[in-house]
């Protein structure tokens, strides 16, 4: 699975961007997907992800309430509605594949995830 991260940018505190990712070379019912970001000096963290049935989701407690993760299996595609940005969540975002068979416990450890996209900026000012 190859996967392509876009819909980053700069915005300001308070405003929402969307990202997304999107699939190729195999299709994304078979995979769980998760979003994580990357702040300069800090570690790889987990922001959400959603279960390959959509059935399940679970985000980070710093994005609860302002975060939004979906997908839409018919164009393999993956998403993230950012809304309410806070500077600290300027970061690079990351998509993620892990697939189906992965326990809903492990999908927010980064090396449950087997495949990842190449990340997208995101910059939010104050």
């Amino acid at each position: 699975v190859q996967l392509q991260a876009s819909g980053g940018g700069l915005v300001q505190a308070g405003e929402s961007l969307r990202l997304s990712c999107v699939a190729s070379g195999s299709t994304l019912n078979n995979y769980n997907m998760g979003w994580f970001r990357q702040a300069p000096g800090k570690e790889r963290e987990f922001v959400a992800m959603i279960r390959w049935t959509s059935a399940g989701v679970i985000y980070a407690d710093s994005v609860k309430g302002r975060f939004t993760i979906s997908r839409d299996n018919a164009k393999n595609m993956a998403y993230l509605q950012m809304d309410n940005l806070m500077p600290e969540d300027t970061a690079v975002y990351y998509c993620a594949a892990a697939p189906r068979s992965r326990i809903l416990s492990s999908l927010g450890q980064d090396r449950s995830y087997d495949y990842w996209g190449q990340g997208t900026q995101v910059t939010v000012s104050s």
